[in-house]
């Protein structure tokens, strides 16, 4: 008997739940994946942005990554403990924090890296190459989108999740 697929029937034909369902399966293999760093992978994001675009002001990180303040807080705290990020008074404005990248954050970075490529090949394993590259940039495409940005951006505003 074959396991049933992880989205079942007729609610594999609408295409945001075959995302919504794929989306809560990769967030927990990766979650797991990278568990044993002590981190998740918000941590992850916050790491490579910073390692990406160099040091940043703590609203504009969370700003760019979409993470609500209390959430960025938390996660920034999380990696200053571990010393993988430091918050420093930003010159320009010594109200404001300036986040960057420790050189401890940047070998936790370039491990996380290696494992989320190890998952990737073992959560594709059932696709060509092909297959693979076209997957990738079509949802490439999805999360440059305007319009699916415009839409979560306006669902967040409704629910009060959008705070700066």
């Amino acid at each position: 008997m074959s396991e049933a697929p992880l989205v079942p029937g007729t609610v594999a034909e609408h295409t945001i739940c075959l995302l919504v369902k794929l989306g809560q399966v990769a967030f927990k293999i990766a979650e797991d994946g990278i568990g044993g760093t002590g981190l998740r992978v918000r941590h992850y994001s916050v790491l490579q942005a910073l390692a990406d675009n160099g040091a940043m002001p703590q609203l504009a990180l969370g700003s760019f990554l979409r993470i609500d303040p209390a959430t960025m807080v938390t996660s920034l705290d999380d990696l200053e403990r571990a010393g993988y990020a430091e918050r420093t008074r930003d010159p320009q404005d010594r109200r404001r924090y300036a986040v960057d990248i420790t050189d401890d954050g940047r070998k936790i970075l370039a491990d996380l890296n290696r494992t989320l490529v190890d998952l990737d090949g073992e959560i594709l394993a059932d696709l060509s190459t092909a297959e693979r590259q076209s997957l990738h940039g079509l949802l490439g495409g999805l999360a440059d989108s305007p319009a699916l940005t415009s839409l979560f951006d306006a669902a967040r505003e409704r629910n009060g999740t959008k705070k700066g």
